[in-house]
C-alpha cells in the first residue's frame, strides 16, 4: 500500500489531535483562532474575544489586543490540543484547549482579561475555572474589566 501523508490535507478534520502531539502554529487569525499545520482552524473552546472587524473603535481596540496577545503566546509555536467533547463548530474548525509547554492559554487570556468566558454544551469541561479566571480579572480590573484600557 501506498505510504501514508505525515501532514494532513488542508481542511481536513484530524480526529487524532491530542494533547501529547503538538502542531505548529502557522496563523493568528484573531484572539480566539488559529490556524495550524496543514491549514486546520484551530478556535479556543470556553473563550470569546472581541472581533477585529467590529465597527466599535473601544470593542476594535480590545479585538486587536486580544489578537496581539494570542499572536505573542502561540505565533509560529509548537501547542498542544485538548479536546473536551465536540470535534468541530459549525465552521469546521477544531474546537480545543490550546497549550503552550505548560501554559493554559485559553486560561490565561480570560485572567488576563483578553477574552471573556464563553461556554456552550456539551463543551464545558473548564467552565468552572474559566469563571474563576474571569472573575479575577474583573477584580483586578485587567483588559476589557479596565473602562481605560482602550480609552483615547
Amino acid at each position: 500500500s501506498a505510504p501514508k501523508p505525515t501532514k494532513p490535507c488542508p481542511g481536513q478534520i484530524t480526529p487524532t489531535i491530542t494533547s501529547e502531539k503538538t502542531y505548529k502554529v502557522t496563523k493568528v487569525i484573531d484572539g480566539d483562532t488559529i490556524e495550524i499545520e496543514g491549514g486546520q482552524k484551530v478556535r479556543y473552546i470556553g473563550i470569546n474575544t472581541p472581533e477585529l472587524d467590529s465597527k466599535e473603535q473601544i470593542s476594535l481596540c480590545y479585538a486587536q489586543r486580544a489578537f496581539e496577545k494570542n499572536k505573542e503566546l502561540v505565533g509560529g509555536k509548537e501547542i498542544r490540543l485538548e479536546k473536551d467533547v465536540s470535534e468541530t463548530d459549525k465552521y469546521k474548525r477544531l474546537l480545543r484547549y490550546v497549550y503552550v509547554d505548560n501554559l493554559f492559554i485559553n486560561d490565561y487570556l480570560i485572567r488576563n482579561g483578553f477574552a471573556q468566558i464563553a461556554t456552550f454544551p456539551p463543551d464545558v469541561k473548564y467552565q468552572k475555572q474559566f469563571l474563576e479566571a474571569q472573575e479575577q480579572a474583573k477584580n483586578n480590573n485587567l483588559g476589557l474589566w479596565n473602562s481605560s484600557t482602550c480609552l483615547k
